[in-house]
């Protein structure tokens, strides 16, 4: 058994925020059969390099558990193949730009008065309604207007973007949250809903205490590298040989923090509590700075875990990735691939003690299961063999 072994969802979402959100659900147990246009599919499978034999290893990284199944939704047959699989699932995910569902007869209030237990989930850049309604939405452009590059950077330098799209996959995580939550209230009520997520709305609830000290100030939090702007010292220091992250959570921790690294600010009134620190950021941070390039990384990671002080080395994804840890958790896998052999995969997130999630199946190859499941759904061999010739599949 599995959380999600009896949700069936058709996936009509391409590039990363709704693939991301599928991908959970399919982690979770959930069938989810990713539709795709037959010349081409998802535009990720041709996004690179690098490639995996003839598969991109962006595609290879978010369509696990999926079952792919060719449809030209151009063409009535095409959007008639979509119903039939509609008529038998629980979810319908689509991040089509707003407006582009409804010229295909595939809008929700269209999809409702047939399908009132359907759970229909819209992934967009700026949400179904509004003035930036239809408006192209990537990445980059909502870091920027979500707020996000705005307090990411060097202090006095250029705004700088986080290093993957995580405004996609704030984005595909609030739509399976969303998800979820539509299918609890189905359960007591026995009908289904729009669950509507904007990149913009992810980035915007995601500013949290950034956004507090602009309500609480009424100015804008700056750029400040690695540090936090209420937490001091809170930041990565370069070390003889690299950097080291250093957290200064609370009194307790630098007391323990004074003690093994510098003992003289240890009852220094000018440092003595975290409300001093921020004020007098830039002497303390000049000071510690000079101090912690003295010593390589690991020497100070030897002193500050010997005092009980939370620090880190900044590694390197395939540092990362082989760490004791991670793979301790599982959060590095393996799974086989029907044309490239074994490839990896990072690992389900969410450990559940009864029923946890699993790597079941690999990314499909482009219209892998098409004839499986157009048999599943009545269509028989000369049905399936005309479609092909006709370009519908």
């Amino acid at each position: 058994m599995q959380p999600l072994d009896d949700l069936v969802v058709v996936d009509l979402t391409r590039a990363l925020a709704g693939p991301f959100c599928t991908l959970m659900l399919g982690d979770l147990g959930a069938r989810v059969i990713k539709v795709e246009t037959p010349d081409g599919g998802d535009d990720t499978r041709g996004w690179g390099p690098p490639f995996i034999g003839a598969e991109s290893a962006y595609f290879l990284t978010i369509n696990r558990n999926k079952e792919s199944l060719t449809l030209n939704l151009k063409d009535e047959r095409g959007r008639a193949i979509l119903l039939r699989a509609v008529e038998r699932a629980d979810v319908l995910v689509e991040n089509f730009r707003p407006g582009i569902m409804e010229r295909f007869g595939l809008d929700y209030p269209t999809l409702r008065r047939r399908f009132a237990r359907l759970i229909y989930a819209s992934i967009s850049g700026f949400g179904q309604d509004g003035p930036f309604r239809e408006r192209t939405a990537y990445d980059l452009i909502l870091q920027g207007m979500g707020g996000l590059m705005g307090i990411t950077g060097e202090e006095g330098g250029a705004p700088v973007k986080v290093g993957v799209a995580i405004t996609d996959i704030c984005a595909g995580m609030y739509a399976a949250y969303g998800i979820l939550a539509a299918l609890r209230v189905r359960e007591r009520t026995g009908s289904g809903q729009l669950v509507d997520t904007a990149m913009l709305d992810g980035q915007v609830s995601w500013l949290t205490y950034a956004a507090g000290i602009l309500f609480a100030t009424g100015e804008n939090p700056q750029r400040l590298g690695s540090a936090h702007p209420t937490i001091v010292p809170y930041q990565a220091f370069r070390t003889r040989d690299g950097y080291i992250n250093v957290a200064v959570g609370s009194e307790a921790i630098w007391r323990r923090f004074c003690e093994a690294v510098v003992p003289d600010l240890l009852d220094d009134p000018r440092y003595a509590t975290n409300r001093e620190r921020v004020a007098r950021r830039k002497e303390l941070v000049e000071r510690l700075a000079r101090l912690f390039e003295m010593r390589p990384t690991g020497e100070w990671t030897e002193v500050l875990d010997g005092a009980g002080v939370p620090n880190g080395p900044i590694l390197t994804i395939a540092e990362t990735l082989a760490h004791e840890q991670v793979r301790h958790r599982q959060m590095l896998m393996e799974i086989n691939h029907p044309t490239v052999g074994r490839i990896k995969q990072t690992g389900v997130a969410v450990k559940l003690s009864e029923t946890p999630g699993s790597l079941r199946s690999a990314p499909p190859t482009l219209g892998q299961h098409t004839a499986a499941i157009l048999r599943e759904l009545g269509y028989t061999e000369g049905d399936i063999a005309q479609f092909r010739r006709d370009g519908v599949i």
